[in-house]
């Protein structure tokens, strides 16, 4: 397997509780952590908030939601609200009660930030409440299967006020009965939930929780364009919820394997159901050992330590030095152990490569956002300048969060921007012991 989700809790000193976390592996490389601290987080709940301050000089409104937390409402996600007080007549007041998501949890000095524009997801669809109509399309679908689509829909009526949206993951094995069979399920499914939510915020008082996010760990394992190989955990209720989600599919088997045989220990509880289309669903398995752990048996101390050292060496023999600051990140890519005997260009082109792919897996491993300044070596070719950053854009594409790679600014540095939903990985992992729980 190429690739592997870990769920499992791992020791905060900042906590009694041990606190579920995920990780995620590509060929045994650590690409993403996400600790799900329980109460901590608001992201994807939904609330009936008051309208406290509109800020036109800054196109935004502060909004009050439950337990008097303040958050940012900006003026371009709140184009067509819903209120609940009083009809909307394209002006936002002060006093207004409106129907708000939050789309990104507070960041160090920030305050949470909300969305007018209500989203419930799916894994083939997503409904948004944008004040639209009709079904949209994602970018990323193959124009056949949007055509195709658009038939198979033509049954499913979108009330006013609403937007269906056909999600990427509904193009795998799209030219299939039971692929169009999901479809219309899980778009009926979240219509008639997009519905009952309205009605019920409608209803509500001010300051009101509509509706609680789903887990975060099964927000984040969504959130990906394509799932993961393999999914191991130790906990009994994601092993179950995972079992809801995909069904049972083929029986697995359930045994007790070695504690020191990684490839057996995985095996338990084995389910691989088949996805609409013939699409496999991550094998999904129940770890039961306590000796070792899930986090000593995939080396994930050691893996955590190493994705928050300033310095990342690469194979070639060059390195990065990553600098978070207030403002920006700066990586700087060097040439290290280079053999100065070697063909000089060459050299640089290789360690360049190699940085391009290992700067795109820490920005997501570390969950770097905001602007990003990459200082590669170099390089006398323009042309290869030109190819260096489309190699970038590729291995970015990869990541979950929305990144643009701008270009190579006037001093030769790659300029990119990475989209904020949370802190950084150090700051997540503030305190993270580099030990799993013992069971």
């Amino acid at each position: 397997m190429s690739s592997v989700c870990v769920i499992t809790r791992a020791v905060l000193k900042e906590h009694t509780e041990p606190v579920l976390t995920s990780f995620y592996l590509e060929k045994d490389k650590l690409t993403e952590v996400h600790p799900h601290l329980e109460g901590r987080s608001l992201l994807g709940n939904i609330y009936v908030g008051k309208v406290k301050h509109v800020v036109k000089n800054i196109d935004a409104a502060f909004v009050e939601i439950a337990g008097g937390q303040t958050c940012y409402l900006p003026f371009k996600e709140a184009q067509a609200p819903v209120l609940t007080n009083r009809r909307w007549d394209g002006r936002l007041l002060a006093g207004d009660e409106i129907l708000v998501q939050v789309m990104r949890d507070a960041l160090k000095t920030k305050e949470p930030a909300l969305t007018a524009k209500i989203s419930l997801e799916g894994r083939l669809a997503a409904v948004v409440l944008d004040g639209g109509h009709g079904v949209r399309y994602s970018r990323q679908l193959p124009g056949e299967a949007a055509d195709h689509f658009r038939e198979v829909l033509q049954s499913v009526t979108v009330p006013d006020g609403m937007t269906l949206v056909v999600r990427t993951a509904a193009g795998d094995g799209w030219n299939s009965k039971p692929a169009d069979t999901a479809l219309l399920r899980e778009a009926g499914a979240l219509l008639k939930k997009a519905q009952k939510l309205l009605s019920v915020g409608r209803s509500r008082t001010v300051f009101s929780m509509i509706s609680e996010e789903r887990p975060g760990w099964l927000i984040e394992l969504l959130s990906h364009k394509q799932l993961p190989d393999k999914i191991v955990t130790d906990e009994t209720l994601v092993y179950t919820a995972l079992e809801d989600l995909y069904g049972s599919g083929a029986s697995g088997t359930e045994k007790r394997a070695p504690a020191v045989a990684a490839d057996s220990v995985e095996q338990l509880g084995k389910r691989t159901p088949e996805l609409p289309g013939g699409t496999k669903c991550p094998e999904i398995s129940f770890y039961r050992d306590s000796r070792p752990n899930l986090f000593a048996l995939y080396g994930l101390a050691g893996k955590l330590e190493e994705a928050l050292v300033k310095r990342v060496w690469l194979k070639s023999g060059g390195y990065l030095v990553i600098e978070p600051t207030e403002a920006l990140t700066v990586i700087d890519v060097n040439t290290g152990k280079y053999d100065g005997s070697k063909n000089v260009e060459e050299t640089f082109a290789l360690i360049n490569r190699e940085a391009a792919q290992e700067t795109a897996r820490q920005i997501r491993l570390r969950n770097l956002s905001g602007i990003i300044l990459i200082d590669f070596i170099n390089q006398k070719d323009r042309q290869a300048a030109k190819e260096l950053l489309e190699e970038l854009r590729s291995f970015c594409k990869e990541d979950p969060v929305p990144v643009r790679v701008v270009d190579i600014t006037a001093l030769g540095l790659v300029e990119l921007t990475r989209k904020k939903v949370k802190g950084t990985l150090a700051e997540q992992l503030k305190g993270l012991k580099p030990t799993g729980v013992q069971r």
